[in-house]
């Protein structure tokens, strides 16, 4: 089968698009035959966590497809099957944190930007029909991130005003459409005017650059909520227009992992820093319900076939993109 590989070379320098062998599902395992996968972020930073002597992995951690062959002891799904990838391995019950084992498709296991994977039956899940296959090869993970952010981290209820910096990236554009579909108000930031003036017409009621004084520009106006993934170049500021007993919660950190943070300021405010990391599969569940009930479709910023995987990874690298990418795999 064909599919994208990194072996033999750290980061990009080890990705090529070429042949492997063509796997089959033990007991309690499913085939799918993908038509369609997505591009995040964890595809970059899995690059440099492989390492060369490891053996040849497929990456890619979204996709969806149909069902071609199942192993022993398989009764939830049968060949021929519409589904969609969830893209966590062994956390099934919403908790605190991820148990022990937890683990995401594309790394250490094979991935999705292949022709087929190899997944536990339970990780594939009926494909929400009124999705594209486009659509739904793109939502699970920044889909499922996005939603425990907020609503399992970051409580949300309806009236509550939500920040997001660095709108423009899948997660980021699914913060806004769920945090508005659930009834709050929504500020967003970006350095791009362009991405910007596409959060308002995505549904934003503000949207500030990121250069400029956001307490300035909401004037005193505090929020209640931050989700945060930008890291020590937005991470401050957030605070600074977080209110007292507000909550920030942060997913990821593109801009570095080391911040310098005023402590006291923060306990003073009696503020809540929460970490968030993907999901359950009960919320990938009520995720999927969330997003049926509100009809929430992805921002799909570009569909490309998989040979092409290098002008997608230009894009994400170079933070380009508005909303999702996706790969093109079959009919």
């Amino acid at each position: 089968m064909r599919a994208i590989i990194h072996e033999g070379k750290s980061g990009r320098a080890g990705l090529s698009y070429g042949e492997m062998e063509m796997p089959e599902p033990a007991a309690g395992e499913v085939r799918v035959k993908l038509k369609t996968a997505g591009i995040n972020h964890r595809d970059l930073f899995v690059l440099n966590r492989h390492k060369p002597e490891d053996p040849a992995l497929v990456i890619g951690s979204d996709g969806a497809g149909t069902i071609d062959a199942v192993g022993e002891s398989v009764a939830d799904v049968k060949p021929g099957d519409a589904v969609i990838i969830n893209p966590g391995l062994g956390w099934r019950d919403k908790s605190d944190a991820p148990p022990a084992g937890f683990e995401i498709v594309g790394l250490p296991f094979h991935g999705t930007f292949a022709e087929y994977i190899i997944i536990p039956a339970e990780n594939a899940v009926p494909k929400p029909a009124y999705l594209s296959w486009e659509e739904a090869g793109v939502l699970s993970l920044a889909a499922l991130t996005a939603y425990r952010a907020l609503f399992t981290r970051g409580k949300l209820q309806a009236g509550m005003k939500v920040f997001i910096p660095g709108i423009g990236g899948g997660v980021a554009t699914f913060l806004m459409q769920f945090a508005k579909a659930a009834g709050a108000t929504v500020y967003a930031a970006s350095r791009s005017e362009e991405k910007c003036q596409r959060a308002l017409e995505l549904g934003a009621d503000k949207a500030l650059n990121s250069s400029e004084d956001w307490t300035e520009a909401l004037g005193g106006e505090k929020v209640d909520l931050v989700i945060e993934s930008v890291g020590p170049a937005t991470f401050n500021k957030s605070l600074e227009i977080l209110r007292n007993g507000g909550t920030i919660v942060t997913f990821g950190s593109s801009t570095g992992d080391q911040l310098e943070l005023n402590l006291r300021s923060l306990f003073y405010a009696q503020q809540n820093l929460l970490g968030s990391t993907m999901g359950s599969a009960e919320e990938y569940h009520e995720m999927l319900q969330f997003i049926e009930k509100h009809q929430i479709r992805p921002v799909l910023d570009q569909v490309l076939a998989l040979e092409e995987f290098e002008q997608a990874f230009d894009k994400i690298d170079n933070a380009e993109q508005w909303g999702k990418i996706a790969f093109k795999i079959s009919e």
